[in-house]
C-alpha cells in the first residue's frame, strides 16, 4: 500500500471577515479537509492552510455602524471562523488573517514585481462618488428605481424585481445606501494590471490540464474575446494595505486575498520550520491546489496565476471549483429556514452528519449540491448507524462476552478480507479525483457485505451452543477486520467516528496499515460509534434558521461586486463601459432553478412586427406592435432601443413570450416580451427565427 511520498500545499477560499460562517462555506471546508485528510493518511505531507479575508469597504462600513474599528471587528470575527471550522473537524495547519505583516509583504513583493516587469498601468476613472460620506460607491452601495421595469430600492447593478442587469449610470433617481445622498461623478487615477502581455501564457496554462475541463472551457471564452486591465487600487478611505509609495491608495481586496494564501503558509513555515520556498518557487517537486467556488473562477483562473507568472512564482497543480449549496432544492432561505448559520448547526446536530452527506454528493465537476434534510437523515441512519456501525456493535458483545475481547489467531475469510482490501485502490482514485460520493458508494457496497457475511453465519444463533464458541469467535473476528477496513476508507470523512474506532480496535486506520489484519489482538470494550439523527433535531434547526440572521456572503459586498466593477478597466471609465470576458460576473451563477413543468408553461410564438416607435420620455424603451397571428395582436414595451432603428425592425420575425402576464409599467402596458440576448447597450440581438415561419406558431 505505500506510494512515492508526495509533498503538497492545499488552501480553501478565504471567507469574508463580514459575518458568520454558514453551510455554504461548510461545503467547501469540508470538501477541502476530506482530501486533506485523504493523502495525509496515505502518509503524504499535506498542509492545509486559510484565512480571513479581512480587508475592504464592506468591513470599514461595518465596524463603523457597529462604534468599532475594522480591526475589531475582524478580530471577533476571525476567533468566530476559528471556532466553528474546529468543530466541523477542519483540519486547518494554519488559520490566519489577510491583514496580517506576512500578507503585507508578499502584496508589496508580488506588486513590485509586476511593476517593474512593466505590467502595472496608471489611468483616470470616472466613478461614482457619495459627496456626504466623501468615498466611490461600488455597484451595490448605489440604489435606486430600476431602470427596466422601475420597481423602486433596486441596487447599481441588478434588479431583484425582474433580473435587469443595467450599470449604475442607468439608475433613475440613483442615490447611495450608505448616506441617501445623490452619487456624483468623480475623477481618480487608479492603477491596473495589463494582461495582454500574458494572455499566451494564460492560455497555454488553461490547457495544461490545470483546470476542470468546464471551468477551462468557460476561461477560454474570456481570453479568446481579449483579457481587458484590471483595476487592482481603490481611493482612501479604505480599510486595506497602502501602496507602496501612495499617500491614498490601497490594493484592491481581490488583490491582497488570494496572496492570502501565501501569507498563512509563510506564517505557518516560520513557526514550524517548514521551508516556504519549496512550495511557491519554480524547480520543486510539490504541488499547490486550489479549492475554491465556481462564482471566483476568473480571480483564480484568470488574475491569480498572471500575478504569480509574472512575479517570477510558481502557478498551482490543480484548482478545483464547487458547485453552490441548495438547502432543500432552494437557494437558502431565511423565510423558509434554510439559512444556516454553522454554530447553528451545530447547536443541533452532530458535524459528522454532514461531513458524510456532503461527501456522498459531492464529485469532481461544478455541479450544485442539494441540502435535503430528509434525504439527510435517511442516508446517515441507513448508510453509517445501519450498516456500517452496526458491523461493529453486533460482533463487539459477542467476543467480549466469551473471548475477553480476542480475536482469532487466523482469518476465517481470507479471499473475502482480500477484496475488500483490494477495493482500496479504486477507493483512493476516487478520493484522489474528489470523487466522493462514488467512493461512499463503493465503502457502503463493502458494509452490504460484510453485513450480509454476518446474516448468513448468524452467531447469535451459533452462541446458543457453547460447543460454537470457536466458530462465534471467528465469524465476530472476521467482521471487526472488515470493519477496520471499511473505517480505513471513512476516515477522511469521520475523523471523530475513526478516532473512536482506533481506540476500540486498538489499532491505527491508517492507509499504509490497510493489508495488516488484526490477528490474535485484542480488542478494547466497545462504546458506541455514532447515534442516529433526530428528526425532532432537524425540525429545531429549521425552526431557528428562521430567526437566524444570515451570514456574509464568502467574497462579501464589495466582492460581490468585483468582476462587475473591473468595467473600469476598459477607457478608463467606470460605470459606463460595456462588459467585457473575464470581467462579467460568473455566467455559471444561477438564479432560483425552475423545474421542467415550470419551463414547459412558457409558450414561445413567432411574431411579426408590424410597427415599432420610439417611446416619448423613455431612453431605453420602444414601442412595438406585434402580429402573432390567431392569437391577435399585442402591444410589447422593450428596452432594445438604443441596439435597433425603429423603421428596421418593421416587417421582422421575432420570438415572444406569448404567455406572460400584462404588466402596467409608466409608459403604458406591455402584454408580453420579445426575446434577445446580449450584453446590453448597442449590443442586443433580437431572437429571430426562419423567414418561413408562421406567425402565431409556437416555437420549440
Amino acid at each position: 500500500m505505500s506510494a512515492q511520498k508526495r509533498s503538497i500545499l492545499v488552501t480553501s477560499a478565504l471567507p469574508y471577515a463580514n459575518g458568520p460562517l454558514h453551510l455554504g462555506h461548510l461545503l467547501e471546508q469540508v470538501q477541502t479537509d476530506i482530501w486533506v485528510r485523504f493523502q495525509r493518511s496515505r502518509g503524504h505531507e499535506c498542509h492545509y492552510v486559510c484565512a480571513d479575508d479581512a480587508h475592504g469597504t464592506a468591513i470599514m462600513l461595518s465596524a463603523e455602524r457597529q462604534g468599532i474599528t475594522p480591526e475589531a471587528q475582524i478580530t471577533r470575527i476571525h476567533a468566530e471562523h476559528s471556532r466553528d471550522a474546529d468543530d466541523f473537524l477542519i483540519s486547518f495547519d494554519n488559520y490566519y488573517t489577510t491583514h496580517s505583516d506576512e500578507n503585507r509583504h508578499w502584496c508589496e513583493y508580488i506588486y513590485g514585481k509586476l511593476r517593474d516587469g512593466g505590467h502595472i498601468v496608471e489611468r483616470e476613472i470616472t466613478q461614482a462618488f457619495d459627496p456626504e460620506k466623501g468615498l466611490f460607491l461600488a455597484d451595490r452601495f448605489i440604489k435606486g428605481t430600476c431602470p427596466r421595469c422601475h420597481a423602486p430600492d433596486q441596487y447599481g447593478d441588478n434588479c431583484e424585481a425582474c433580473g435587469a442587469t443595467y450599470t449604475p449610470a442607468e439608475l433613475i433617481d440613483p442615490v447611495s445606501a450608505l448616506s441617501g445622498a445623490t452619487p456624483v461623478e468623480k475623477q481618480s487615477r487608479h492603477f491596473f494590471l495589463s494582461l495582454d502581455k500574458l494572455e499566451d501564457m494564460l492560455r497555454e496554462w488553461i490547457g495544461s490540464g490545470t483546470l476542470q475541463p468546464a471551468i477551462a472551457n468557460k476561461l477560454r471564452e474570456w481570453t479568446d474575446a481579449g483579457l481587458q486591465a484590471w483595476d487592482i487600487s481603490r481611493d482612501a478611505p479604505y480599510f486595506g494595505f497602502r501602496i507602496p509609495g501612495e499617500s491614498d491608495k490601497y490594493f484592491y481586496v481581490w488583490l491582497d486575498a488570494p496572496i492570502g494564501y501565501m501569507g498563512s503558509f509563510q506564517d505557518y513555515c516560520d513557526r514550524e520550520g517548514v521551508a516556504f520556498d519549496r512550495f511557491w518557487r519554480p524547480g520543486h517537486d510539490t504541488e499547490l491546489y486550489h479549492f475554491i467556488g465556481k462564482d471566483i473562477i476568473n480571480f483564480h483562473g484568470l488574475f491569480w496565476p498572471a500575478m504569480l507568472h509574472a512575479s517570477g512564482l510558481r502557478t498551482p497543480t490543480g484548482v478545483f471549483a464547487h458547485g453552490f449549496l441548495t438547502v432543500n432544492g432552494t437557494k437558502m432561505s431565511k423565510s423558509r429556514g434554510t439559512f444556516i448559520n454553522a454554530r447553528s448547526y451545530l447547536d443541533h446536530l452532530d458535524a459528522e452528519y454532514l461531513r458524510y452527506y456532503f461527501a456522498a454528493k459531492l464529485g469532481g465537476g461544478v455541479d450544485d449540491i442539494d441540502l435535503n434534510f430528509e434525504d439527510f437523515v435517511q442516508r446517515v441512519n441507513s448508510d453509517l448507524v445501519g450498516k456500517v456501525v452496526n458491523i461493529a456493535s453486533r460482533c463487539a458483545g459477542f467476543l467480549k462476552k466469551g473471548h475477553d475481547n480476542w480475536l482469532t489467531d487466523d482469518c476465517a475469510e481470507p479471499a473475502l478480507l482480500d477484496e475488500f482490501i483490494a477495493a482500496g485502490e479504486q477507493i483512493a482514485a476516487r478520493y484522489e479525483e474528489r470523487e466522493f460520493g462514488k467512493a461512499m458508494r463503493d465503502v457502503v457496497a463493502l458494509a452490504d457485505r460484510a453485513n450480509q457475511y454476518i446474516d448468513h453465519h448468524k452467531p447469535w444463533v451459533l452462541a446458543r451452543d457453547p460447543a460454537n464458541a470457536a466458530e462465534v469467535q471467528a465469524v465476530c473476528s472476521m467482521g471487526i477486520n472488515l470493519f477496520r477496513v471499511i473505517m480505513v476508507y471513512l476516515k477522511p470523512v469521520l475523523p471523530a467516528m475513526a478516532a473512536r474506532a482506533e481506540n476500540f480496535l486498538n489499532a491505527s486506520l491508517d492507509w499504509p496499515e490497510l493489508d495488516q489484519p488484526l490477528l490474535g489482538h485484542q480488542l478494547r470494550a466497545f462504546t458506541p460509534l455514532m447515534t442516529r439523527v433526530d428528526p425532532t433535531a432537524v425540525d429545531a434547526l429549521l425552526a431557528a434558521g428562521r430567526e437566524a440572521e444570515p451570514a456574509a456572503d464568502s467574497g462579501g459586498q464589495e466582492k460581490q461586486d468585483a468582476t462587475r466593477d473591473s468595467k473600469r478597466a476598459k477607457d478608463g471609465k467606470a460605470g459606463k463601459a460595456k462588459e467585457k470576458p473575464g470581467q462579467a460576473p460568473d455566467p455559471n451563477a444561477l438564479a432560483d432553478t425552475i423545474s421542467i413543468d415550470d419551463f414547459m408553461r412558457v409558450d414561445l410564438r413567432v411574431a411579426r412586427i408590424q410597427r415599432a416607435e420610439r417611446v416619448e420620455g423613455a431612453d431605453k424603451l420602444l414601442r412595438l406592435s406585434l402580429d402573432l397571428g390567431e392569437l391577435g395582436e399585442r402591444e410589447v414595451l422593450s428596452g432594445i432601443r438604443a441596439a435597433y432603428d425603429p423603421a428596421a425592425l418593421e416587417g421582422r420575425l421575432a420570438v415572444v413570450v406569448a404567455n406572460l402576464a400584462p404588466r402596467k409599467m409608466r409608459f403604458g402596458t406591455s402584454e408580453g416580451m420579445v426575446l434577445a440576448a446580449g450584453p446590453g447597450g448597442e449590443e442586443i440581438f433580437l431572437l429571430s427565427v426562419d423567414s418561413g415561419a408562421i406567425p402565431g406558431q409556437r416555437v420549440t
